[in-house]
């Protein structure tokens, strides 16, 4: 039976895959073959993602589950969490200003191929397993920008008011906002989905000429079950002087973080408050490479620290943002010996995190070397090499040009019947180029 929906789920190489020599003659079918369907169901509400696409295939019950409201509603109350991560390799900024936002590359041969950003690389941190997933149904001209209750945020990367697109890749749902009221460049993004609500947050890059941004305003969009919604119709101003980077923002506890630049401090933005304030970083004289992440409900601070006038050796920290708001307090520092080894490769380039449960991702710039840091086990591990992207030669960073990996926290889910909300808004889609169907 054909699928209706546009997934592609590739298994890479994993221990999960192994194939298990451990008989199963002690499964009397007798017993198994008289399971109830509603035990059944439950079983298979707990399978990963991966697994229940498989399952899918076993027979036409099965397969029509994720038609089924009553398996969805089942599935929403007992489907465990799971604290997976999202990559992407696609062109930086700096390409797409250059060649004036076109996604066009020049092959080897002198042709000209689309930058392909339509397929996404799913890490499973639990079994360090490797998947594949397309996205053939997202228009070409966007960008995935944020994450959040399974659903990927893409931007429109062409200069002006911000047209916005929600998509599960699970099952290939695109839901599209309202465009935004001010034009912008490459704002910097913020994603919170709750079990019902939305809420999306562009902040700065703000177009003041056809020739140059300022980071000046924030607009929000939210809707929610109860009837409320704003359409970009809650602007704030950002804090003076302030020089975020374009990128995407942290959620955590109904506020959205990002890092300010030249000094380092931490900028919050509270979705209620409508209002911004400044947190001051740790140690933000000799920070190199920070970087937010959310680590079990918290605000974690990565960095490399670096005193080069004084004897201290160089290190990499993590600091977690305590209940008050303003104080940190360091709760990890990487290895010394695994340091070394991390900074010959990251040789200076940079890195970057993304954080999703007790997980933390740390990906060295213009290279496929990753580290994985486990807060709950205080464990650190080499992230294997995704089997799906080229490999060039050279272990080093900076090596990869253009092309860079962006990752996101992303909790896996075949429904997110939230998107019905945008339903009531009748926003016809609109016909962008490149649109399949």
């Amino acid at each position: 039976m054909p699928s209706h929906f546009s997934y592609t789920f590739t298994p890479g190489t994993s221990s999960a895959y192994v194939t298990d020599t451990v008989t199963n003659t002690w499964m009397d079918t007798r017993i198994w073959s008289k399971l109830p369907q509603s035990l059944i169901d439950r079983v298979i509400a707990f399978l990963p993602p991966p697994a229940f696409f498989r399952a899918r295939c076993v027979c036409k019950r099965w397969y029509s589950l994720l038609f089924s409201n009553n398996f969805l509603e089942l599935y929403i109350q007992i489907s465990p969490r799971r604290h997976w991560f999202l990559f992407f390799k696609h062109k930086s900024l700096k390409s797409y200003i250059c060649g004036n936002n076109s996604s066009t590359t020049r092959g080897s041969g002198g042709q000209t191929s689309t930058a392909n950003i339509s397929e996404g690389y799913l890490f499973d941190p639990y079994d360090i397993a490797w998947y594949r997933i397309s996205f053939p149904l997202v228009p070409s001209g966007f960008s995935p920008a944020a994450a959040s209750g399974g659903l990927i945020c893409w931007v429109s990367d062409e200069a002006g008011p911000k047209s916005i697109i929600l998509c599960n890749p699970l099952i290939g749902s695109l839901s599209q906002l309202p465009p935004t009221s001010r034009p912008r460049l490459f704002p910097s993004t913020g994603l919170k989905v709750g079990p019902s609500s939305i809420d999306v947050a562009v902040a700065g890059d703000d177009l003041i000429s056809p020739y140059a941004v300022k980071n000046l305003s924030t607009e929000s969009f939210h809707i929610d079950a109860g009837g409320f919604y704003s359409l970009w119709g809650t602007t704030s101003s950002l804090p003076r002087l302030c020089s975020l980077e374009s990128g995407q923002m942290v959620c955590v506890d109904d506020r959205f973080y990002c890092m300010n630049y030249n000094p380092f401090s931490v900028l919050a933005y509270e979705i209620a408050a409508n209002s911004w304030c400044k947190i001051q970083a740790p140690m933000r004289r000799f920070l190199r490479s920070p970087s937010l992440v959310e680590s079990m409900e918290k605000l974690v601070l990565v960095a490399a620290v670096e005193k080069s006038k004084l004897n201290v050796p160089k290190s990499l920290r993590l600091w977690s943002l305590q209940a008050c708001g303003t104080t940190w307090v360091e709760i990890e520092r990487m290895p010394q010996q695994l340091y070394q080894q991390f900074e010959e490769l990251e040789a200076g380039h940079g890195f970057d995190c993304v954080g999703h449960g007790e997980f933390i991702a740390i990906i060295i710039r213009g290279s496929d070397k990753a580290l994985l840091f486990d807060i709950s086990r205080k464990a650190w591990q080499w992230i294997p090499p995704c089997p799906y992207m080229n490999h060039g030669g050279g272990g080093g960073g900076g090596g990869g040009g253009d092309d860079e990996l962006h990752g996101f926290a992303y909790e896996p889910t075949v429904t997110t019947p939230v998107t019905g909300l945008l339903d009531q808004l009748t926003i016809p889609f609109q016909s962008f180029s490149g649109l399949i169907g």
